[in-house]
């Protein structure tokens, strides 16, 4: 059995709320402090991380964002969080409302089933 297998990644979903400073920035000013607060920050700490950013605030007064973060494993999660930590947009820009953590299709590992998943064309 393949790593792959016996390993799966971490998937985080973080809900965070913007703050009042982050939205007193320019569009630019936002995606500067991303490439040179946080990706360095990042860089410096860990590898095997992948991030997707959604936006929720058109449904959603109490969650404006979700950032969804891929971890090869819980060393390199961890990792993660406390770079993110250590940036502004932990809980400066960005007030972290709530970490849901998980590991895709655990139950089909867990009783050595096929995943159950849903597919359209």
């Amino acid at each position: 059995m393949s790593a792959e297998h016996t390993t799966p990644p971490v998937t985080a979903f973080i809900l965070v709320k913007t703050t009042p400073e982050w939205l007193a920035m320019t569009v630019q000013q936002r995606v500067d402090a991303f490439t040179t607060q946080v990706l360095p920050a990042i860089e410096a700490k860990t590898t095997g991380v992948r991030s997707r950013f959604y936006d929720t605030e058109f449904y959603s007064a109490r969650v404006t964002d979700v950032w969804v973060w891929e971890a090869d494993d819980h060393r390199a999660y961890q990792l993660l969080i406390d770079a993110l930590r250590e940036t502004p947009f932990w809980d400066r820009y960005f007030e972290v409302v709530d970490l849901i953590v998980g590991t895709e299709n655990g139950y089909a590992r867990t009783y050595g089933l096929e995943p159950v998943a849903t597919i359209t064309t």
